[in-house]
């Protein structure tokens, strides 16, 4: 049988204007081209998720709103189980995304129907999930501190993925996650270090039975859990956009690392989620940029 990742995260629409550079305060600059594309984290990570492949079926729930019929479609197209997604009469969270010519990004978001998810609807999706199954979140839907408590006191096995960054990451007890998958920004943020290194040793010393992901760009990841430290390369390709890339390793590093019984299944989930990254960066878009997994 196989086990059952519920993603409660985000769903939004992109909006993605291509400058030059990044605009600076109090500047104006035209945009060199604008599309629109399916995003959010929340929707980036499932459809990871579902391309990643593996013995898991993957459930998304949170909430979309009135003009979000299609991310929807796209999520149920990956075979993604859409059953615990709600609608509201409201506006769908959606991004304004600036994409340089380098390659970097900008983005300011607006929540909508992201943050009308109430501690009774959380409730409700996660009583139909339990010991074995797996929770994966981030930042961008509301309750996330009571949704990780919830997961918790129902077995579930969790992986977090705090961005963006707020306050919260304070409110919630880090020995409930099984997994921490952060960035360098968001490591310096919680533990108040600047090297990773430093970083690690923290999280190491308070939270020892806690599994934490490290990602540094081109600097690779670094994963430490389970008596081992294990440093990954990242994979040289042509940067055409970041947007996602951070979205397609946790994917294909949790359905891999999930399964792992050894240290080098650790290590092959950890190599996988790089290469799978550094092909998304080659790519334009959120969505369309997670690689399929005979892609790798």
């Amino acid at each position: 049988m196989a086990g059952r990742i519920l993603n409660f995260g985000s769903l939004n629409i992109d909006y993605v204007y291509t400058v030059d550079h990044i605009v600076r305060e109090g500047e104006t600059e035209s945009s060199v081209d604008y599309q629109v594309f399916a995003g959010g984290k929340g929707l980036n990570q499932s459809v990871a998720l579902a391309r990643a492949g593996g013995n898991w079926k993957i459930y998304h729930g949170g909430m979309i709103g009135k003009e979000g019929d299609f991310l929807k479609e796209i999520l149920e197209k990956e075979g993604v189980d859409c059953t615990w997604l709600s609608v509201d009469e409201g506006a769908n969270g959606h991004a304004i995304i600036q994409r340089s010519l380098a390659g970097n990004n900008s983005i300011v978001l607006y929540p909508g129907a992201n943050h009308k998810n109430t501690k009774e609807r959380i409730s409700q999706v996660l009583s139909a999930f339990g010991e074995g199954d797996i929770l994966v979140c981030q930042n961008e839907v509301s309750h996330v501190d009571f949704l990780i408590q919830e997961a918790y006191q129902r077995g579930m096995s969790i992986a977090w993925n705090p961005s963006p960054v707020t306050d919260l990451v304070h409110q919630v007890d880090f020995s409930w996650l099984t997994w921490l998958i952060i960035n360098e920004i968001e490591g310096e943020i919680i533990t108040g270090e600047k090297e990773p290194e430093r970083m690690l040793e923290k999280f190491q010393a308070q939270y020892p039975g806690l599994q934490v992901v490290l990602t540094l760009g081109e600097e690779g990841a670094i994963y430490l859990g389970n008596g081992q430290v294990i440093r990954q390369e990242s994979f040289p390709v042509q940067v055409r956009d970041t947007t996602a890339a951070g979205d397609t390793f946790l994917g294909y590093f949790i359905c891999g690392a999930a399964e792992a019984e050894s240290a080098e299944d650790r290590k092959k989930a950890l190599s996988l989620a790089s290469q799978a990254a550094s092909l998304a960066v080659s790519r334009e878009g959120a969505v369309p940029s997670i690689p399929r997994r005979e892609e790798i």
